[in-house]
């Protein structure tokens, strides 16, 4: 029979039957965690009821609810569960642990169960999250689609909550780049949630990363949903909105990133639109307008990695010399005049008149009606064209 991964190890054991105990982002528990460590924790939460009684804050009904809860974790049976599905358990302190979650002090996870091939920690460190409404417009999957899908072809991670609209969009983003993925969800990582994605989370644990804080077989709640996206936004270099109503999940994880010091990012969309009043309520903060890859790289990137310059198309006007423009300006959108005239108009000598004119000419901006200069069709603007001229 071939062991368990890591079931011999009685840290990780420890903090295996923690991750039972302790809900995510419990910040009172994850204070006694720091201060004397898994092991020790573990012991007392099993041994007599004495033993909880000097846990900093630790009041009679919150250490019977861990007491209970710690009373009932099999570890061994956990991380047995986890070896069976292809996964492992990676705790802080493994080459594998992505030290960014450290920033989030004693609301850090107990541990990560992963499923899939890649190395966490490597993966994380070139990582930008996308996240939005689950009932999002076609507006919003499409975008979501190609930020995930360029941010791939890029060389990035893509970082979701593998749920319905902007999530799932992202994934598959990513996933039809052949690029790199990785779903947090909020529930044990054997369990597909929601059940409409079974076969995205399974394609996303073949090309890429599938991990949590719950250990197998534990099932989402309201509050794991929320608290879930703390480790997102700290997990990655920026967190990216792209459609939001005022109360949203995705907001929290923008909260977190602004909160962690991370790059917080949103997508613009119809300022009529309810689904992004929340982004566009980010924008007016500190949150960066983006509207493609390219201008996410130029946040979270390394220096260098510059978006490129956003301008019009180049007209043939924007060719001439400041001299050629001023007489070109002074000609009117219908009708001759004469170089004299022109010269008066444009603030310049008739002779430099002239000479501009026949320049302009040869560039086909201008043709000779007689004794006078008029505009050829080419060179009138479009505007004063569908004016007719007025």
């Amino acid at each position: 029979m071939t062991a368990t991964p890591g079931a011999g190890d009685p840290e990780r054991r420890a903090r295996a039957a923690l991750s039972r105990v302790i809900e995510p982002g419990d910040e009172r528990a994850g204070r006694w965690l720091r201060e004397i460590g898994a092991q020790e924790l573990m012991e007392r939460l099993t041994g007599p009821e004495s033993a909880t009684a000097e846990l900093p804050g630790a009041t009679a009904r919150r250490t019977a609810s861990c007491r209970a809860r710690a009373a009932e974790a099999r570890p061994s049976h956990d991380l047995a569960a986890i070896a069976r599905v292809g996964g492992r358990f990676v705790c802080p302190g493994d080459q594998e642990w992505p030290t960014q979650l450290d920033d989030l002090g004693d609301a850090r996870p107990t541990g990560l169960w992963v499923r899939g091939q890649p190395d966490l920690r490597v993966w994380a460190l070139r990582s930008v999250a996308i996240v939005g409404a689950r009932a999002c417009t076609p507006y919003g999957a499409h975008m979501a689609a190609v930020l995930g899908s360029g941010l791939a072809e890029r060389g990035w991670v893509v970082v979701s909550g593998a749920a319905f609209g902007v999530d799932g969009a992202a994934h598959r983003g990513a996933l039809g780049a052949n690029g790199a993925t990785i779903a947090v969800l909020a529930c044990g990582v054997d369990v597909a949630y929601p059940r409409g994605h079974v076969e995205l989370i399974e394609r996303i644990v073949e090309q890429g990363l599938v991990m949590g804080e719950l250990p197998p077989g534990d099932h989402p709640t309201r509050s794991r949903f929320i608290l879930r996206n703390r480790v997102i936004a700290s997990l990655t270099r920026g967190t990216v909105v792209v459609e939001a109503e005022y109360r949203s999940g995705s907001l929290v994880t923008a909260r977190w990133a602004q909160r962690l010091g991370r790059h917080t990012m949103g997508v613009p969309g119809p300022a009529t639109s309810g689904l992004s009043a929340g982004v566009h309520e980010l924008l007016r903060g500190e949150g960066v307008l983006v509207t493609d890859p390219d201008e996410i790289v130029e946040l979270v990137g390394e220096i260098g990695e510059l978006a490129p310059d956003r301008r019009g198309p180049v007209l043939p006007r924007d060719l001439l010399d400041d001299r050629s423009a001023r007489v070109l300006e002074a000609l009117p959108a219908r009708g001759a005049v004469d170089s004299a005239r022109l010269a008066r108009t444009s603030g310049t000598t008739p002779d430099e008149a002239l000479g501009k004119l026949y320049e302009l000419h040869a560039l086909g901006f201008v043709e000779r009606l007689g004794d006078g200069w008029q505009l050829t069709d080419q060179a009138i603007p479009r505007s004063n064209a569908r004016r007719g001229g007025s």
